[in-house]
């Protein structure tokens, strides 16, 4: 390139710094100190692009379920953009900002290209609060609201206020006790410390606060023995850790009653 074009291009670049200098100042006056920042960044990418730097090519890997333009977006890369003014750490940080995203890795290079890795997070459970499903991570954080997504249907639900942040322990142990986890419709965090499980046939079991994996291995225990969760119950107790408290179903109570009155009226009137 000659010289005399070179002069020309600098001419140019301090120009245009000059004109969007004066405007953003003006603006800053006038109160508008986010408009002021959009025609500053807006002038000196203008100059970059100018002098060589227009961002020409943006290579996104690691996302699902984030799509690039949302990355793009957030990531506030424009068609306009000019890589000279790109702070990869400022960017890093704001797609980070997404539910979706745990991490993320923004590298510049020179002089027309960006590379973005992201991390997403995993859904993990759905959790009810307030009447509303959510998708959270492992971690708790809400990520999605529930959709009938075919990733999400089959995600165990936690219930109640703090349950997010208690949901690996209850699925981490559901997990290890197959058998019980095809059961349970639902776990329910009750006064932010233990937790209660609703079974898909309606039965409530009560779990203590402690030793949550020795309850749940009990509770297997007797249903296998004496099929405890198959019965015309609606409670099962676990607290006490040395006994398991039964409350039968309206139905059997009643039921139960009528037999040991008729049994009672029989042996009135047996032999003497």
């Amino acid at each position: 390139m000659s010289t005399s074009r070179l002069g020309r291009r600098s001419a140019s670049l301090l120009a245009i710094a000059v004109i969007g200098g004066f405007s953003a100042y003006g603006t800053v006056l006038g109160g508008h100190v986010e408009e002021a920042k959009g025609i500053a960044i807006d002038v000196a990418d203008a100059a970059g692009n100018l002098a060589g730097f227009k961002v020409k090519e943006v290579n996104i890997s690691g996302h699902n379920h984030v799509t690039p333009a949302q990355i793009l977006e957030t990531a506030g890369i424009k068609s306009s953009t000019s890589i000279l003014f790109l702070n990869a750490d400022e960017m890093r940080a704001r797609l980070e900002s997404l539910p979706w995203i745990a991490s993320a890795s923004v590298r510049k290079f020179y002089p027309d290209r960006i590379e973005i890795a992201v991390s997403e997070r995993q859904a993990y459970a759905l959790w009810q609060i307030n009447g509303e499903l959510k998708v959270i991570a492992r971690d708790g954080t809400p990520i999605a609201p529930y959709s009938d997504d075919p990733r999400y249907v089959q995600l165990p639900i936690v219930v109640g206020e703090g349950a997010q942040n208690h949901v690996g322990e209850i699925v981490d142990v559901l997990a290890r006790l197959p058998a019980l986890k095809e059961q349970v419709r639902a776990a329910i965090f009750v006064a932010e410390r233990r937790w209660t499980l609703k079974t898909r046939n309606g039965i409530d079991v009560r779990l203590p606060e402690e030793n949550l994996e020795g309850a749940l291995v009990a509770l297997m225990d007797l249903d296998r023995e004496k099929k405890l969760l198959s019965r015309d119950i609606t409670i099962v107790d676990l607290r006490l850790p040395d006994r398991v408290v039964v409350r039968q179903s309206d139905a059997a109570a009643a039921a139960r009653a009528e037999m040991l009155k008729a049994r009672a009226k029989s042996k009135k009137g047996g032999p003497a």
